[in-house]
């Protein structure tokens, strides 16, 4: 499996050539190569052959596909994860479909992962395969009390197998709102005993739909932007380093759009 960046510290979209075609009509070109990356991977999955490797595989297929029709990636702060030993729990904003399924392509060279998710996407067309195979730790977004408990007791196993866990604790995909963040992503490394990598991301080149949310407009106007902090270690209740997550994403939307 092989790290996208050469110096496992930066990535940058190399210049591309896009075809006429696929800078007028971004999206028409980049849905049907997304549906058969999906398809292809939702049938190795039903067939119990799903890796890491495939999921590293599927995903940085899609990142190029993105590419390809004119987005550009910029992720930085690769170092952070690789100089970790052993799981984290990754935590950040989240804005769209992009960073669902561009982050394997991501973090995997460095350390098996896998997401909190909402309970219907274990049901969606095609795609539930998928999520089911990454062996996710599944919420309802209803019951707080009760999907702080299923974290905390499914997201220690994952922990404890070696499994790192990637949380967003915005209850949907939206703009950034610290009222809004919770600190479950804090709560459950505080009680597995391991550290927090913050996650700042700027992702609305995949805007989110109005009919069907993860079937929104490709803009490849818009840049895409990933920031991995250094690790936070948990002291006492964590609130110090659930601010300092805040302040990192918010100080990196604030340079990213001005």
């Amino acid at each position: 499996m092989k790290s996208i960046s050469d110096d496992h510290k930066t990535y940058r979209t190399k210049p591309l050539r896009v075809s006429y075609f696929r800078k007028i009509f971004p999206s028409l070109s980049f849905y049907p190569i997304f549906f058969s990356i999906v398809i292809k991977f939702s049938l190795v999955s039903q067939r119990g052959n799903f890796t890491n490797d495939g999921w590293w595989a599927s995903s940085a297929e899609v990142l190029y596909a993105l590419e390809r029709v004119g987005v550009t990636m910029e992720i930085n702060g690769l170092g952070n994860i690789r100089s970790v030993d052993g799981p984290v729990v990754f935590i950040g904003n989240h804005l769209s479909m992009l960073e669902t399924v561009v982050l394997p392509s991501i973090i995997l060279p460095y350390k098996p992962i896998t997401y909190v998710v909402k309970q219907s996407l274990l049901d969606y067309p095609v795609f539930k395969h998928v999520m089911r195979a990454t062996n996710p730790v599944a919420v309802s977004r209803t019951n707080p009390r009760q999907d702080l408990k299923v974290v905390l007791e499914q997201g220690q196993q994952r922990l404890a197998s070696g499994t790192s866990m990637i949380i967003f604790p915005q209850t949907t995909r939206t703009a950034f709102d610290p009222k809004q963040f919770s600190s479950i992503g804090i709560k459950l490394a505080r009680k597995a005993g391991v550290p927090v990598i913050p996650l700042a991301l700027l992702t609305d080149a995949w805007e989110n739909g109005n009919k069907i949310k993860d079937l929104g407009r490709i803009v490849p106007a818009r840049k895409a932007y990933f920031s991995f902090g250094e690790k936070l270690e948990i002291s006492g209740k964590g609130t110090t380093e659930h601010q300092g997550i805040i302040d990192f994403i918010q100080d990196h939307l604030n340079r990213w759009t001005t």
